[in-house]
């Protein structure tokens, strides 16, 4: 007899939420190398970058599962320069004991769709720990990013050199013109 999977909530994210958040995030910092911050932030600066992509009315959904967050993913500014504007970059992160259960598909597939109702045209991921990040990466190609770049050893966590791959895909918004 299989046991029944609870249902997968997937929502915008609450102030509420960022408790939690901090705690998924904290373990990535502090045992994988997805992120390249060493030091985990505290809730008030999570806090504080939740607030900030509200107020460049980007998305930020989490994952729920059985009333526990088991993941959370946002869109930001790809840089801070005017031609980059209809460029966004994704982050995506799951608590520990939740990968491999669909959850980071449904969450980033949700994230796009959000995305694709705005006006960027191009997203990109940055995938600390590059091809070594093999769930990252292999999730990102199931939902039609390409790899485009890799950037050698620039990190340096857990007494290794790690590399960082750059993956993008196009949104459906990119086959709307700019607004200038």
């Amino acid at each position: 007899m299989s046991e029944k999977a609870e249902p997968l909530l997937i929502r915008d994210a609450y102030a509420a939420d960022i408790a939690a958040v901090s705690e998924i995030y904290a373990w990535h910092v502090q045992y994988g190398c997805a992120s390249f911050e060493e030091t985990p932030p505290d809730t008030a600066e999570m806090q504080a970058r939740f607030l900030k992509v509200q107020a460049q009315e980007m998305p930020w959904l989490v994952a729920e599962q059985a009333g526990r967050l088991v993941g959370f993913s946002y869109a930001s500014p790809y840089r801070p320069r005017p031609a980059y504007r209809y460029s966004v970059e994704e982050s995506i992160y799951l608590a520990h004991d939740a990968a491999g259960r669909g959850i980071g598909s449904a969450l980033l597939a949700a994230l796009i769709a959000r995305c694709e109702q705005g006006p960027w045209q191009q997203m990109l991921a940055i995938i600390g720990n590059g091809e070594q990040n093999i769930g990252s990466l292999k999730l990102h190609l199931r939902l039609g990013f390409r790899q485009v770049g890799v950037l050698k050893e620039v990190g340096f966590k857990h007494g290794a050199w790690r590399d960082t791959l750059i993956m993008q895909r196009a949104l459906s918004s990119a086959d709307r013109p700019a607004e200038e």
